[in-house]
């Protein structure tokens, strides 16, 4: 073939490759999202998933026509935007020869808290009884992780709208009267919180009388630590971070999506300027140029509280405007995890990485960034203002040695479920009967899970062990977020050991073999009449040992414990154990 013969062929193959873009469709979105033409910065790819939640919200899906139109918009490749907008649950992209789907979604939660309270038996109430044209029904963790209510079970979502304790009338209440908006808060507003001395301490640390060491001493003694699950030192990190070259950044993961844990939104619900205090002077500890609120879509009021508290900061002058950044989050379990968080936060899909983010040129936009859970930083003002051991809790209710307050969202087979402030340290035994008002009425205690679905799950004869950090390792367990939920002889272990690895299997990035193609085996092998020992510990073990992070090392954990200390009851409900 001659050069002459390939240059025409080059010359006269026709138009790009790719669909033609109607021009409509991009006039469209600038009317919707502004003109990227005078504002440039409507172009950066941290916005990307901001701008596919305004679409969404706008026509109720995301059509191939739209997603194209964004990626002209944004300058980005059809393929990063298709990525991005197919990786979390709460986007619905309808492609060129499908339907959109029905204007209202039935999402119904069945997380473990409420799977026990009977989601199943709803959800297929709830399928038969609406007209499938107009409503789809949807169970939760498919679409969206736990929506942290677990307190309530069982929850479902229509729209925006919440239900607690749900029924199948309330429910088609809802959908007849279109009441499809957030739940209305109450909360305290920026004037209370300053009539009860708040924002003093952040006054007092921009003003020089309190200084970074000073406090970071008080921290220590406090002994506070990470609440998310890690539990890390929170004096070491901003320590860590504040010796990395900046610029810095701070970013504070609302993104607590462990079945079974709702504290941080207790306290965000009641008091987000104690939050916001919090976050700030952890702001100004590593000197950052922004601070970052990485909100779960699965919150949709406290989306709107945060959005007018931080308002009423920049009005008084409290912080100047834009320096505290809402960005919320799109249905995906893993966006918990820190790193993977900070991926959403720049607009990519959330995967993990393999270094911790504090690590310098790993944070938020290669940027050293300090990562704090919402309640460990919650905490902050309060322990100033009492001190350090009024938070540390030497001898309280008598429990000499134990260090620390924790909060424990407790759920299950309870009298009285929710959040509970109690020494940490505190038994299961001591939780449920002091704080969580005994056993349901007709329930005897089996087991629990004592940190979440990923946290492990012990049987009622360890029901006496301290629940704490570093206290519940050697039984294959760990407190994590401090997410309980209580077992009784009534509950099918089986059908709690396929939920928990459904949701696994659900939430899994899918980034690394062992954990997408693990979790999905292991349920299949939990499906069986018999479960086969040696198959179930080789397979958590590579999970385990070779999975990115936490979501897929800790997914085996309430197997292993099943296999460790529930054989006798696996048995007389009909699992074969072998091995």
């Amino acid at each position: 073939m001659t050069v002459e013969t390939v240059t025409s062929k080059r010359r006269f193959r026709g138009r790009p490759r790719g669909r033609d873009l109607p021009p409509v469709a991009l006039a469209a979105l600038r009317q919707l999202l502004g003109d990227e033409r005078s504002d440039p910065g409507l172009r950066r790819r941290d916005l990307l998933i901001e701008h596919l939640h305004a679409i969404q919200d706008a026509h109720g899906h995301l059509s191939l026509v739209n997603l194209r139109a964004l990626a002209a918009y944004m300058n980005l490749p059809m393929a990063a935007v298709y990525e991005t907008a197919t990786f979390y649950a709460h986007f619905d992209v309808v492609h060129d020869d499908q339907a959109p789907p029905p204007a209202v979604t039935v999402r119904v939660c069945d997380s473990l808290s409420c799977q026990l309270a009977g989601a199943a038996t709803l959800k297929a109430e709830l399928e038969t009884g609406v007209d499938p044209q107009a409503v789809r029904v949807v169970r939760a963790p498919c679409r969206a992780p736990c929506m942290g209510r677990c307190d309530t079970a069982p929850v479902v979502e229509v729209g925006h709208h919440h239900l607690l304790f749900a029924t199948r009338e309330g429910v088609e209440a809802v959908v007849d009267t279109g009441h499809f908006h957030p739940e209305a808060i109450v909360w305290q507003r920026l004037a209370d919180y300053r009539a009860e001395s708040g924002y003093g301490l952040l006054a007092d640390c921009r003003e020089g009388r309190v200084t970074v060491e000073t406090l970071m001493g008080t921290l220590e003694r406090a002994n506070l630590r990470g609440l998310g699950g890690a539990g890390f030192p929170t004096f070491k990190k901003w320590r860590f971070v504040r010796q990395e070259p900046g610029p810095r950044y701070c970013a504070i993961n609302a993104d607590e999506g462990e079945p079974g844990t709702f504290k941080d939104r207790y306290y965000l619900e009641r008091s987000p300027h104690r939050f916001l205090e919090g976050a700030l002077v952890s702001a100004w500890a590593v000197e950052a140029e922004a601070l970052y609120v990485y909100l779960r879509d699965e919150y949709p009021g406290l989306h709107r509280v945060l959005h007018e508290a931080i308002a009423e900061l920049e009005v008084a002058g409290l912080v100047p405007p834009g320096y505290i950044v809402l960005r919320r989050g799109a249905g995906a379990y893993i966006c918990g995890e820190e790193s993977a968080m900070i991926e959403s936060l720049e607009g990519k899909p959330g995967k993990p990485r393999h270094r911790p983010p504090f690590v310098a040129q790993q944070g938020l936009f290669d940027r050293p960034t300090l990562v704090n859970n919402v309640e460990t930083v919650y905490w902050i003002p309060e322990i100033w203002e009492k001190g350090a051991d009024w938070f540390a809790g030497h001898g309280r209710h008598g429990r000499q040695g134990r260090q620390g307050l924790r909060s424990f969202s407790l759920s299950g087979r309870v009298r009285r479920p929710g959040v509970h402030l109690a020494p940490a340290g505190i038994t299961l035994s001591e939780l449920v009967e002091e704080y969580g008002g005994g056993m349901a009425e007709g329930h005897r205690l089996a087991g629990y899970l004592p940190g979440g679905a990923s946290g492990g799950i012990l049987p009622a004869i360890k029901a006496d062990i301290p629940l704490d950090f570093d206290t519940l390792q050697e039984h294959g367990c760990f407190i994590g977020s401090a997410a309980i939920i209580v077992l009784s002889d009534q509950d099918d272990l089986r059908a709690v050991a396929t939920n928990l690895l459904a949701f696994f299997a659900d939430e899994s990035c899918g980034q690394c073999t062992p954990c997408r193609v693990g979790t999905e085996k292991m349920l299949t092998l939990l499906e069986r009449d018999e479960w086969r020992v040696e198959e179930l510990e080789r397979l958590s073990q590579v999970m385990m040992d070779a999975s990115i992070c936490g979501l897929g090392q800790a997914a085996p954990n309430p197997v292993l414990g099943l296999l460790r200390d529930f054989r006798g009851e696996l048995a007389r409900q009909n699992v074969i154990v072998k091995g």
